[in-house]
């Protein structure tokens, strides 16, 4: 995944948004003979990942579709100011794409905006759509029912460690805690017997944006109940889909902010200047893991991105440094782990001049072999069940076959357009245990009413 961050809102940065479109290039225009795709353009040039297999893919779409051409409208910029900056886009014909890279973080709010249409009538007819794994057919579904993007490939989430660090700490090798108390206990003898290093990072308060709530809180909070993920039909603790309102008052969240309270009033963490450091997660890929300055991360499956060569965060050597475990349940209650998965979807706006079209170039993303070509190249986690079972995408990459085990079971965030503020509101329950500015009960007080202020009271109480 490239991972999330909340949408901007600050009148600043739409206001930059609009004047820069002309800049990302035009809409759709009339001529249908050619579709125009956005995407977000990595802001790094050493990286073209995502630029050098569209290309590829231009290619073999136009000599399948002679007299078809594909322009690419590439959007260079962070990600909360892709999504300001796509969401101007979408609101006219004159500048709407055909095609488009949606955040599985923020799709619902282009939907329910009206931006996206509904792919349904295509999918019944596309056979590739039976190979997509259920629980990712999830991230891209509407509370109407309606499907409105494909994914490309998703993200999940573990326990990477440092197996040398473990070992100093007398933790036997192979890791893999049963509950959240070994979780705990190891950071303890981490502290205890290898000083100097950072025993655990858990990503917390709001600088570190959407990484503190789903890599940190969310990783906690999906694992205090019991059954499969929640794509496939299991209780959200978050989000009350029978009654459509979010949950507020529960036990489950309390404990999942005493986890992290812990583990920053313990010192098992960072510093808590470091840990809310906006950059804690470049540190942390880039610095801390690398030089052997951190025992246990709580993180994602796309890590080794930076590790790669042409990187510039080369690290040939971290598959045989760090091993990987499974997030535990609180207690050890089944399923036994927990993981959360994010992602970005091709969807086709309303307002495409182009849809048809549109959806052949989706297509063409995502046969088989492409899109294990695509998995491979960005270290992204497969959602086609034939490509999961390709033995040539397990043995890409050390982790791959780990990460694509937790698919199935994994859990998507109920990320509905009042989604971004209750991510928001988690995030400073989180800071203000890990400051010690305020309590797990009166953290947990605070996010309730705002929640209930960002949803216009839509919520429920649950013990």
């Amino acid at each position: 995944m490239r991972p999330t961050a909340p949408l901007l809102t600050a009148t600043a940065t739409v206001l930059l948004a609009a004047a820069t479109l002309t800049a990302c290039g035009g809409g759709s225009g009339s001529d249908s003979d050619t579709i125009k795709v956005s995407f977000k353009q990595s802001t790094d040039n050493k990286i073209k990942v995502m630029d050098d297999y569209l290309a590829a893919m231009k290619k073999k779409f136009e000599k399948a579709h002679p007299g078809k051409k594909v322009e690419f409208v590439p959007i260079k910029a962070p990600d909360a100011e892709y999504y300001t900056k796509l969401q101007q886009m979408l609101r006219s014909p004159r500048t709407a794409p055909d095609l488009v890279y949606e955040d599985t973080f923020l799709i619902n709010s282009d939907i329910a905006s009206g931006y996206l249409k509904p792919l349904d009538p295509y999918l019944s007819k596309w056979p590739d759509w039976g190979q997509f794994i259920d629980t990712a057919k999830t991230a891209a579904k509407a509370r109407d029912g309606k499907t409105y993007g494909v994914p490309d490939g998703t993200d999940t989430r573990g326990l990477w460690y440092d197996k040398a660090i473990l070992k100093k700490a007398g933790i036997a090798l192979p890791w893999q805690p049963k509950n959240w108390n070994e979780v705990l206990d190891a950071a303890r003898a981490i502290k205890r017997k290898v000083p100097g290093v950072a025993p655990l990072n858990v990503y917390t308060g709001k600088p570190a944006g959407e990484a503190s709530t789903m890599q940190g809180f969310e990783m906690l909070l999906y694992g205090t109940g019991g059954g499969a993920g929640t794509g496939a039909g299991g209780a959200d603790p978050l989000y009350d889909k029978g009654s459509g309102k979010w949950v507020t008052g529960s036990k489950a969240f309390k404990d999942s902010l005493r986890f992290v309270e812990t583990v920053y009033k313990e010192k098992l963490g960072p510093g808590v200047s470091d840990a809310l450091d906006p950059n804690i997660q470049t540190a942390v890929r880039g610095e801390m893991l690398p030089e052997g300055r951190l025992g246990i991360a709580l993180d994602g499956s796309w890590l080794p991105q930076d590790w790669l060569k042409g990187s510039g965060h080369e690290w040939p050597e971290w598959s045989r440094k760090l091993g990987l475990a499974q997030m535990p349940t609180q207690t050890g209650q089944a399923p036994g782990k927990v993981s959360m998965s994010g992602g970005w979807t091709w969807s086709i706006p309303a307002k495409s001049a182009n849809p048809d079209l549109a959806f052949d170039f989706i297509k063409t993303l995502q046969t088989t072999e492409n899109a294990k070509r695509w998995y491979m190249a960005n270290s992204g986690i497969a959602v086609r069940k034939d490509v999961a079972d390709d033995p040539e995408y397990l043995k890409a990459q050390p982790g791959t076959k780990f990460f694509t085990d937790l698919v199935p079971s994994t859990h998507y965030r109920p990320a509905y357009p009042a989604y971004p503020k209750v991510s928001t509101a988690i995030q400073e329950a989180m800071e203000s245990v890990t400051t010690g500015d305020a309590s797990v009960d009166e953290a947990a007080a605070t996010y309730d009413e705002q929640v209930k202020a960002a949803t216009d009271g839509k919520v429920v109480k649950k013990p």
